[in-house]
C-alpha cells in the first residue's frame, strides 16, 4: 500500500515551512497534490526559537507561537493552516530509503510514497559524543539541542539543577546562545572547547574577545585549548564531572553538547551527486540536484554563490534555509520565469543585550573599527579580499547600518587605502550605500529575511527575555 503525491517535501524543519507558504502563495497544485514529511510530530517551526525563546525560565516562547513563517514577520502555519491550503502533513514519519529512479520513499512503516517532484529538506543533526569515541555519553545528562525534544530535555535539565554546575562542550552558536541561557537560568556555566577563542569560524581574536570578555562578567569561565575525554558518573550513570585532556576535572550537573553537525544526505547518497568539500547534496542556481526531479534547500543543499563567483558553499544558517527554499519552489513552479539563485550569506546571532549580523565570506584581510569597551558596543570589521570589501561584521547597529554594511558587501566595494577604511569605519559603508550601484554585475536581489530582528535600536535594549515575545505572537510587519 501507499500514497501518491505531485510534490513532496522531505523533512519537517524551516525550509519545509517556507517552501509550503512559497508553494501556496503561487498556486500551482491542487488539494491532495502536496505533502510534507517529516520525523518531528509537530509541523514545521522557527529553530532559532530553541536556543533563545525557549529556554528561558520565565515567560518561554512554546507552539504554536513559533511554527514557521513567523521567524521572517510572515504568516503563522499552524496544523491548521496546512489542512485550509490542502497540504497533507505526514508527522511522526521517518523516511528510511529513497529510490530517486523510481521516485520513491519508504518509511519505516513500510508505506510507499511516490512522487514526480521531491525537495530534500532533511537538514541536518548535531554531532554525538559517541562519534569520538567518548565513553558514557548516553547519560540522561548530557543535552544537545536541535529539536523540540532536545529543547524539552535541556529545560528538564536546568529545573533539575537549580544553581548548579553547567558545561558546554563547544564554542560555536549553540555553545554561545546555550551558555547564555543557562546563565539568566541562575546556572554556573563553564565552556570548553578546542580552539583559541569563541566562534573560531567567524570571529576574529579580536571580535572574539569582546564577546569573552563580557560573558565573563556575566559569570561564564572559559577553558580553552583542549577537550574532553571522558566522565565521572555517579551509580545513576549521571555525569558528576567533565574529565579534560589536560587533567582538569570540571564539576557538571549537567553538559551541554554543541560540537557542530552534518547534513542529512545519507539517503541519498549513490544516487545524486555530492559536494564531497561542503558534505551536503550538490545543486545548480536552480537547487536543482543532478537528478530533473529532486531539488534540494537549507542545510543540506551546496549551491553556488555568484558573489563567490559561482563557489559552491553550503551554509548553516536559518536564513538560507528559508531562501533557499523559496527559490526552489519558484523554480519548479515557474522555471522559465526564474533566474540563478543570487544569495548574499548572512550570519546573525543575539544573547544578553549584545545582537550581531555578518554579510559575506570572512576572507582576506582585516580591518576593525568602532568602540570595543563600550557598556554599549558598536563595532564590527571589514574584511579586505583583492581591494574590495568581501564580508563585513557589525555589532549593536541599527537597521540602516546593518543594511548599508551588507551593500557594501553585495557590491564587493573597491577599497582604496586600508588605513583610511579603518578610520572611516562604519562611515564607509554607509556613504557606499547612499551611492549609486555600479554597473558590475551584480544584482541586488532580495535582502536576507531579517525586519523582525534586525533593529538593534530594539534588541539593544532589551535582553534575552525579550525572545519569548518575539516567536510567542505574530509581529507586524516593518
Amino acid at each position: 500500500m501507499g500514497r501518491a503525491f505531485v510534490y513532496v517535501i522531505l523533512g519537517g524543519g524551516v525550509a519545509a515551512g517556507y517552501a509550503a507558504l512559497e508553494f501556496a502563495r503561487r498556486g500551482g497544485y491542487s488539494r491532495g497534490e502536496l505533502c510534507i514529511i517529516s520525523e518531528e510530530a509537530v509541523a514545521p517551526y522557527e529553530r532559532p526559537a530553541l536556543s533563545k525563546g525557549y529556554l528561558l525560565p520565565e515567560g518561554a516562547a512554546r507552539l504554536p507561537g513559533f511554527h514557521t513563517c513567523v521567524g521572517a514577520n510572515d504568516e503563522l502555519l499552524t496544523t491548521k493552516w496546512y489542512k485550509e491550503q490542502g497540504i497533507e502533513l505526514v508527522l511522526g514519519t521517518k523516511v528510511i530509503s529513497a529510490d530517486v529512479r523510481r521516485k520513491t520513499l519508504l518509511t519505516a512503516t513500510g508505506e510507499t510514497i511516490s512522487y514526480k517532484t521531491l525537495i530534500i529538506a532533511t537538514g541536518a543533526r548535531a554531532l554525538k559524543l559517541q562519534e569520538f569515541g567518548i565513553q558514557g555519553s548516553d547519560a540522561s545528562n548530557i543535552c544537545y539541542l536541535r529539536n523540540i525534544d532536545d529543547a524539552d530535555k535541556l529545560v528538564n535539565a536546568m529545573k533539575s539543577c537549580p544553581g548548579g554546575n553547567a558545561v558546554v562542550i563547544g564554542g560555536g552558536y549553540i555553545g554561545m546562545e546555550c551558555a547564555a541561557a543557562l546563565v539568566t537560568n541562575k546556572i554556573r556555566v563553564t565552556m570548553v572547547f578546542p580552539e583559541k577563542h569563541c566562534m573560531g569560524r567567524l570571529f576574529t581574536e579580536k571580535i572574539a574577545e569582546y564577546y569573552e570578555d563580557y560573558y565573563t562578567s556575566r559569570g561564564v569561565t572559559f577553558v580553552k585549548g583542549t577537550v574532553l575525554t571522558s566522565f565521572e558518573r555517579d551509580t545513576t550513570g549521571k555525569v558528576t564531572a567533565v574529565i579534560l585532556k589536560d587533567g582538569r576535572h570540571l564539576p557538571a550537573d549537567m553538559v551541554v553538547v554543541g560540537i557542530g553537525i552534518r547534513a542529512n544526505t545519507s539517503l541519498f547518497e549513490g544516487q545524486l551527486v555530492m559536494s564531497v568539500e561542503n558534505g551536503g547534496i550538490k545543486v545548480n542556481g536552480q537547487l536543482q540536484t543532478s537528478d530533473s526531479s529532486v531539488y534540494a534547500v537549507g542545510d543540506v543543499a551546496a549551491f553556488p554563490i555568484k558573489l563567490f563567483d559561482g563557489d559552491i558553499r553550503r551554509l548553516e544558517h536559518v536564513d538560507s534555509a528559508r531562501r533557499t527554499a523559496r527559490h526552489a519552489v519558484a523554480s519548479i513552479l515557474e522555471p522559465s520565469k526564474t533566474r540563478d539563485i543570487d544569495y548574499l550569506p548572512f550570519f546573525y546571532s543575539r544573547v544578553f543585550t549584545l545582537s550581531w549580523q555578518f554579510y559575506g565570506d570572512n576572507v582576506g584581510e582585516v580591518v576593525h573599527f568602532g568602540v570595543f569597551t563600550s557598556s554599549s558596543p558598536r563595532f564590527g570589521a571589514y574584511w579586505v579580499n583583492k581591494g574590495r570589501i568581501a564580508g563585513a561584521f557589525l555589532e549593536g547597529g541599527s537597521r540602516d547600518e546593518y543594511e548599508a554594511i551588507s551593500v557594501a558587501v553585495r557590491r564587493k566595494a573597491k577599497v582604496a587605502n586600508m588605513a583610511e577604511l579603518e578610520k572611516q569605519g562604519l562611515a564607509f559603508a554607509i556613504q557606499e550605500s547612499q551611492t549609486e550601484a555600479p554597473d558590475c554585475g551584480l544584482a541586488v536581489v532580495g535582502k536576507p529575511t531579517y525586519a523582525w530582528h534586525a533593529t538593534a535600536g530594539v534588541v539593544a535594549a532589551v535582553s534575552i527575555a525579550a525572545i519569548g515575545y518575539w516567536y510567542g505572537r505574530k509581529r507586524r510587519r516593518w
